[in-house]
């Protein structure tokens, strides 16, 4: 049966995609939060980069606010029929609600109705997110993407819904775009839709590509090819391999990169974080994941970038604010050794304006998070929003990689946030130019420092020792010579 499905979907992609590739608009929309009445951090069994990809706080702490934030949704077609479903490089499924949900949770967005041509299998389907969870069953169905079909894919119907809040952004699902082992649905059941999409595509064309913009109509996917509006050319990107760690700590889950220094105003540096989180790595990890709205770190990490920004505060719930008129460039220094670099963010993706509830603070763009564990800091929508993406698949020749095109200007942007936002009146962030290729540097554990301790008290033994040796050498020649004498 399941190379009769496979069959099946080469088949028809064969059939019917473009040898180009294909670019589909994403809409902006505002969305508001789940409810946050109930304070506390609730368990996250799925261990995934997006803290929860319809969070619209994903901070890793409830809160007692309202805040209104934003996806990007793009339609496909489910059996025919017209979805709008949020496209996540923090997971690996495809999953649309079905007319068997009837919660309130699911209730005002269109619902997936089963056709003849879908094929169930008998897998049952669970997520559990930061906040709410998605069940159901797992199917096969003909999935359309922009000018590309797929027959007998595979996909969850989510029947029940909880704590997701759906209606707000009016998306109907999840299309998860990262690696299939952060996928929940089982490797036996089917392949990804991006495993299906990457194995059409010959190695040239093995990407797809973001663009998240800031009105509702500016952004879109590609896969395939690049939004010319934006570049002709993939030589135009610094590319980087993905991040899988090394040796038997190795792994392809997600969309991951270096992180090697935290710059504001190209005057100060932060490159001293916390030891990181994934095995053998000497620096931080970030993850790229279109799912998130924030940029999100470790506790103390973040502590210490809001206290070198100034102008600042924490509240009880752990989530930053920070004065609406803080003019600050923040830029991320991601890559490997030979590819890293500086990506500047837009003041307005550290400062967000529609965030807080107090005339004067707005919501911190860059948020704590101790909940993550397929890295150590997510790089959600306030980081993409500023850069052009793209995604390679491996090729014969080359392992996934990351492309990244800096579309920020540090200088044009502050000046407008400036203009906009007004005079801002705190202390200006002073420090030292540091240069922000950071080479890293290596957490030491318990055992290492005790091998170096004795390594030294050998080596320090030793010279003793020979001081010792010619002390007495010495002490017998002066003898020697004296009773010569």
């Amino acid at each position: 049966m399941a190379s009769f499905l496979c069959h099946l979907v080469f088949l028809s992609l064969a059939l019917l995609a473009s040898a180009n590739g294909f670019t589909v608009p994403l809409k902006r929309v505002h969305r508001s939060p789940a409810d946050f009445s109930h304070p506390g951090t609730p368990t996250c069994r799925w261990a995934t980069a997006t803290i929860c990809a319809f969070l619209y706080i994903s901070v890793g702490t409830c809160s007692d606010h309202t805040y209104g934030f934003s996806a990007y949704i793009a339609h496909i077609s489910v059996g025919g029929q017209k979805l709008g479903v949020i496209l996540d490089t923090g997971s690996s499924d495809l999953w649309v609600v079905s007319s068997n949900c009837t919660g309130i949770d699911c209730s005002g967005v269109a619902k997936y109705n089963a056709t003849s041509s879908l094929s169930l299998s008998s897998y049952n389907f669970k997520l559990a997110y930061l906040i709410g969870t998605v069940s159901g069953s797992i199917g096969f169905e003909t999935i359309t993407l922009g000018s590309y079909q797929i027959t007998a894919q595979v996909f969850a119907i989510a029947n029940e819904t909880r704590g997701l809040n759906l209606s707000s952004a009016g998306n109907s699902g999840i299309m998860g775009l990262s690696f299939p082992l952060s996928a929940a649905i089982p490797a036996t059941a089917g392949k990804t839709i991006l495993e299906n999409m990457f194995a059409y595509f010959d190695e040239a064309h093995r990407f797809f590509a973001f663009r998240l913009g800031r009105s509702s109509d500016d952004s879109t996917f590609s896969f395939g090819q690049l939004d010319s509006m934006l570049s002709n050319s993939t030589n135009d990107f610094t590319r980087t391999a993905v991040y899988t760690g090394t040796g038997r700590h190795s792994t392809l889950d997600y969309w991951k990169l270096p992180l090697h220094a935290i710059t504001l105003n190209s005057s100060t540096s932060i490159s001293s974080f916390t030891p990181s989180r994934v095995s053998g790595s000497a620096t931080p990890i970030a993850v790229l994941d279109t799912g998130t709205t924030f940029i999100l770190g470790p506790t103390k990490d973040v502590d210490a970038f809001w206290a070198a920004v100034g102008a600042s505060r924490k509240l009880g719930s752990g989530q930053w604010e920070v004065q609406c008129t803080r003019a600050v460039a923040v830029g991320f220094v991601l890559g490997d050794e030979h590819t890293k670099r500086e990506y500047v963010i837009d003041p307005e993706d550290v400062s967000l304006a529609d965030g807080s509830p107090e005339e004067g603070w707005c919501t911190g763009g860059i948020q704590a998070s101790d909940g993550v564990n397929s890295g150590d800091w997510i790089l959600g929508d306030a980081f993409l929003r500023n850069v052009y993406v793209t995604h390679h698949g491996a090729t014969a020749h080359q392992p996934p990689q990351i492309g990244l095109l800096n579309l920020t200007d540090p200088h044009s942007t502050l000046a407008r946030f400036q203009s906009e936002r007004g005079h801002d009146s705190s202390d200006p962030i002073s420090g030292h130019p540091q240069v922000y290729s950071h080479q890293g540097h290596t957490h030491l554990n318990a055992p290492a420092i005790c091998g170096i301790v004795l390594v030294s008290a050998f080596i320090v033994g030793a010279l003793l020792s020979l001081v010792a040796q010619w002390y007495m050498q010495h002490r017998y020649n002066v003898r020697k010579d004296s009773t010569m004498s």
